[in-house]
């Protein structure tokens, strides 16, 4: 196949006698999957299973009991295992708003104002003209001012009306029936209205609302006729100052100092409720509160502290401290500059292509919140003599305490959420509450090679038999310096299942392994079902900790898979071999070994070199260093000098994978018998590296010849 080039590069090839691949560097192992915390979509690197457990938890609760996801248990093998570098993307399902981040407006001092209607919706219904419900709704005391709207529909009868109550606590409200065109003046401080389709009431010793549906007989509606009433409820607030939360809604508008944003997208960072005890009832361990502190209004400066979102004020779990932050764009310890204020989205330009765009000035130094905006920015507030300007300065300065929301975060948008079939109750379209589509979208973004480099990606329960399979091996493939790892069937699948699944593919970079395993989460206290690829991550990094890439991760040395109780299936000799011939890597169970990967094969059919992992991850491995030395000779002189740089650095390198058993022998040309005028004038420079890389030891035979006495055994 020709070359198509188009723009400055290293362009490599390697040759299968029939192939031309193509590929530059890998570091890490990428793993996609659902995480319970963490940015949506964005490629994140960590190099600890606490680092991991920081910006993605662990365990989430779901109905009565607590789970985790596969990823989860992924990274904490692979980390146990030796590995050292993981990047990680999260995966999230539905279409949603992913920009929606949970929020905390932190106020100043300044009055709160009168602003727009929140409001909450309920129903009260009533089939054939019988009582319908009665709900009764909690009023805060002060001068709020509410507004229902309540709609009556006569199904069978051609009037609707509309209702609409403007209630002043401590005034007169009016109800006005648009529908009838009329009006009437109530007091719900001393007693009740009816309007001869619901009843509306207010005590005020309870500040309680009480809306009632009736029964009536002169509503125009046919005798057999269903009727309700849909009612919604909001109000603006008072000027005290005092801002309220009714029913979700927030009445007018909070004069805040700045805004903070959670760095963890979803509404678990939600946790927006009244405080018992000092503690926010629904604060978790997978959210945050902020609190602040040593307010200077001689300086104006101020301290911000991020708190665990399940400590309380008797003992309060500080996970960071902001000292000595400033309101003044121009100032170094400005707010946005020390804590940051960067924020990713996930895009999708107009050809379709995934990307991550950054808004922000400053990079985020503070592991859980950025800075969305600062309110009230206090721009040259240092005058002349070094001392700070008060009057209005000091009044938008941050108040002392947990603010209005009791230190709580709000606004965070959930993923549309499915069943999550968790485990072995995986199904091939739903993965942990997951789409395979949903899969689909997280690998889009990895086809960046030059932004996210690794060499291993794993993504489990996306296996060969589910829709997304496809798509995991077209990233390998199509970045060309990593092999993924696919798993095959769902739990509770056979040998038969599992081959025909494998014998639809055909990728040296990808391979498959099978059965499942089972694991044990300390996170649950108990053994979890997880397929096979949760622990090949581990697997790679165990076997280039002890070897190197070009050596089999498999068998008894470097295949063991240590963390594994037992395996879904003791497979046979002839499960085993039933499995290899159709490229299905058999994870095997041996008394006194445990269970071990016992195959290295990848999905390409046709024999040749590139159908074991091993020459697959040395070819991957030779590729990733030497594209790295041909990178710093893009733009230089194309001259015999800069053609012996090139070979005094792979050379070099070469000699030392020969003397680490990953070649029998190589040979590098890149002179003039290759770089000929005509080649040199179209400003290529090209180098043939040609290798006999080693082949492991997967059949061993042993003859074993019996004699007679006497006879002498041969030379």
């Amino acid at each position: 196949m020709g070359e198509k080039i188009l723009s400055p590069g290293v362009f490599q090839n390697e040759s299968d006698q029939s192939l031309v691949q193509r590929g530059i560097q890998g570091t890490a192992t990428a793993v996609v999957g659902p995480t319970v915390l963490g940015q949506p979509l964005v490629p994140t690197y960590v190099t600890s299973y606490s680092e991991y457990v920081s910006k993605f938890g662990e365990t989430f609760k779901s109905g009565s009991y607590y789970y985790e996801y596969l990823t989860s248990l992924t990274a904490r093998d692979f980390f146990g295992s030796g590995g050292q570098t993981l990047l990680v993307t999260r995966v999230i399902s539905g279409s949603t708003n992913m920009s929606t981040y949970a929020q905390a407006d932190i106020p100043n001092s300044l009055t709160a104002t009168a602003g727009t209607r929140s409001s909450a919706s309920f129903t009260l219904v009533s089939a054939d003209k019988d009582p319908g419900t009665t709900i009764q709704l909690g009023i805060p005391n002060g001068n709020d001012y509410y507004f229902i709207a309540s709609t009556w529909l006569s199904l069978g009868a051609t009037q609707e009306f509309l209702d609409i109550i403007y209630v002043g606590v401590g005034s007169s409200p009016t109800v006005d029936d648009l529908g009838n065109a009329m009006s009437a003046s109530i007091n719900f401080n001393s007693g009740q209205y009816v309007d001869g389709r619901f009843t509306a009431s207010y005590n005020s010793g309870t500040d309680l609302l009480t809306i009632s549906a009736v029964t009536t007989a002169n509503q125009n509606s046919s005798p057999n006729s269903s009727w309700f009433v849909s009612s919604s409820l909001g109000y603006v607030g008072d000027t005290t100052g005092n801002v309220q939360l009714f029913n979700n809604g927030v009445n007018g508008t909070v004069n805040s100092s700045f805004t903070i944003e959670a760095l963890a997208w979803g509404d678990q960072m939600n946790n927006t409720s009244s405080i018992t005890a000092g503690a926010l009832a629904s604060g978790s361990v997978t959210n945050v509160r902020w609190e602040v502190t040593n307010v200077n209004t001689g300086s104006g400066t101020f301290n911000l502290a991020v708190r665990a979102g399940n400590d309380n004020t008797a003992q309060p779990n500080y996970l960071e401290t902001w000292p000595n932050l400033s309101l003044d764009p121009n100032l170094p310890n400005y707010i946005s500059r020390v804590i940051g204020d960067n924020k990713p989205y996930y895009r999708v330009d107009g050809d379709g292509v995934p990307y991550i765009d950054y808004v922000g000035s400053y990079a985020n130094a503070s592991q859980y919140i950025r800075v969305k905006s600062v309110d009230y920015p206090q721009v040259d507030s240092i005058d002349n003599n070094g001392n700070f300007k008060t009057g209005s300065y000091t009044t938008t300065l941050p108040l002392v305490g947990s603010g209005s929301y009791g230190g709580s975060f709000a606004g965070g948008v959930a993923s549309t959420t499915r069943v999550q079939l968790m485990n072995e109750n995986i199904t091939t379209t739903n993965i942990q509450g997951f789409s395979p589509e949903d899969y689909i979208n997280a690998f889009g973004i990895l086809t960046n090679k030059d932004e996210y480099k690794f060499n291993v990606l794993l993504s489990p329960g996306i296996g060969l038999d589910n829709s997304a399979g496809d798509n995991l091996i077209a990233v390998a493939e199509g970045r060309g310096d990593s092999i993924a790892i696919v798993d095959t069937k769902v739990y509770g699948s056979t040998v038969t299942g599992a081959t025909t699944a494998a014998a639809g593919q055909s990728s040296n970079y990808a391979a498959t392994y099978w059965p499942w395993v089972q694991l044990f989460s300390p996170n649950l206290g108990k053994a979890v079902w997880s397929p096979a690829s949760t622990v090949m991550g581990g697997v790679f990094a165990f076997n280039d900790q002890v070897g190197a890439e070009w050596f089999a991760p498999a068998g008894l040395n470097r295949g063991g898979l240590g963390s594994v109780l037992k395996a879904e299936r003791k497979l046979s000799q002839n499960d085993r071999d039933n499995l290899y011939q159709s490229n299905v890597n058999p994870l095997a169970t041996f008394p006194g070994e445990g269970v071990v990967v016992f195959g290295q094969k990848t999905l390409q059919r046709k024999a040749t070199a590139l159908d074991r992992v091993n020459v697959r991850r040395l070819l991957i491995a030779l590729k990733d260093f030497i594209g790295q030395v041909s990178n710093n000779l893009v733009f230089e002189q194309n001259t015999t000098i800069t053609r012996n740089r090139f070979l005094s650095q792979v050379n070099p390198y070469l000699d030392s994978v020969v003397q680490r058993q990953g070649l029998y022998a190589y040979k590098v040309v890149m002179d003039e018998s290759n770089n000929t005028p005509d080649v040199i004038d179209r400003n290529q420079l090209v180098g043939q590296i040609y290798i006999q890389p080693t082949k492991t030891a997967e059949f061993i035979i042993l003859n074993f010849n019996v004699l007679p006495t006497g006879a002498t055994f041969p030379a």
